[in-house]
């Protein structure tokens, strides 16, 4: 019984070195997370937008399979968003991070080059402005494929 209570009152807890070196990891655990996942959340945010140029293209394709615009003189055809939904070739897209929906401006121009190839060039706008960051404010869909994370502007500026 004596070893007992003598085992009882040897227990200790932890010391205040002991938590505050706890803590310290703590927070430099957080520091390092809190950024990576702020990046994360941007890059699966430019991600969304280039899946939702993707379906535009994919319904100016089957727009223009059914004949819905005509070719202008140049050889393209234009088709925009409005265009796009009130076909029911596409559902509106939801703009990610924002609260406004895509723009008047946003549409899909796809042009018949001499040689036969085809070329979709997306146009991506809001009311808080473009959101493919290029000279021209649009990209192929080759480009965005290929390396679209650079074009792309999650708040639009």
């Amino acid at each position: 019984m004596k070893k007992l209570t003598q085992l009882m009152k040897n227990q200790r807890g932890l010391t205040l070195i002991e938590l505050l070196a706890v803590v310290v990891i703590l927070g430099i655990i957080a520091a390092i997370a809190v950024p990576s996942i702020g990046g994360i959340i941007d890059n699966t945010k430019k991600d969304a937008h280039i899946a939702n140029a993707e379906q535009m293209v994919s319904s100016a394709r089957l727009a223009q399979a059914s004949g819905v615009n005509e070719e202008d003189n140049e050889g393209s055809t234009t088709y925009t968003l409005e265009d796009l939904v009130s076909g029911n070739y596409l559902e509106s897209p939801e703009n990610p991070g924002a609260s406004d929906e895509y723009g008047d401006d946003t549409q899909v121009v796809i042009e018949r080059g001499a040689d036969g190839d085809t070329t979709y060039t997306v146009t991506l706008t809001s009311e808080n402005g473009n959101h493919i960051t290029t000279e021209d404010n649009t990209a192929t869909i080759e480009e965005l494929r290929n390396n679209g994370r650079q074009y792309i502007s999650v708040d639009g500026e």
